[in-house]
C-alpha cells in the first residue's frame, strides 16, 4: 500500500460508499459518480478524486472498455484491514453469540405459545403427559 494508511482511506464516508457500490461488482465511473453526487451532493471532479485515492492506494482497480472506465474492488487492502481487526473480533463475537442464543430462545418460546393456542394441539399433548405420569 502507498504512504496512506488503510484507515485513512476508509475513514472518508464517500470512499466507503464507493467501495460498497463496487462490492456488488464492476461499475462504470459514470454510474458511481451519479450515485455519489446524488447522495453526497459533491461534484464530478470530487468523485474522480475519491476514485483516484482508492485506485492509488490499491482499494480499486480500473480498466478501460471503449470510452468507459470500469472500476472494481481490489481485495488485498481489505484483507489487511480484516487481519488487523481479527484481534478485536472477540469483543463482538461473544456478544453476537449471546444475541443468537436469546433470539433462538425467543423463537422457541413463540413457537411453543403458538402451539398451545392451536385447538387440540396443546390439550392433546398435556393429556398424553398425564397418562404417562399416572401409568
Amino acid at each position: 500500500m502507498a504512504d496512506v494508511h488503510a484507515f485513512d482511506v476508509l475513514g472518508d464516508p464517500v470512499r466507503r460508499r464507493i467501495l460498497e457500490l463496487l462490492a456488488s461488482g464492476e461499475q462504470p465511473s459514470g454510474a458511481i459518480t451519479e450515485v455519489i453526487r446524488e447522495e453526497f451532493g459533491i461534484s464530478q471532479p470530487a468523485v474522480s478524486q475519491h476514485l483516484r485515492v482508492l485506485r492509488e492506494n490499491g482499494f480499486a482497480v480500473v480498466r478501460a472498455e471503449g470510452t468507459r472506465r470500469l472500476y472494481a474492488v481490489q481485495a488485498a487492502p481489505l484483507r489487511e484491514v480484516d487481519a488487523w481487526l481479527e484481534r478485536f473480533r472477540g469483543f463482538w463475537e461473544q456478544r453476537l453469540d449471546a444475541l443468537g442464543t436469546e433470539l433462538a430462545r425467543g423463537r422457541r418460546e413463540r413457537r411453543l405459545a403458538q402451539e398451545q393456542q392451536r385447538p387440540g394441539t396443546g390439550q392433546a399433548r398435556d393429556s398424553g403427559r398425564e397418562r404417562e405420569d399416572t401409568a
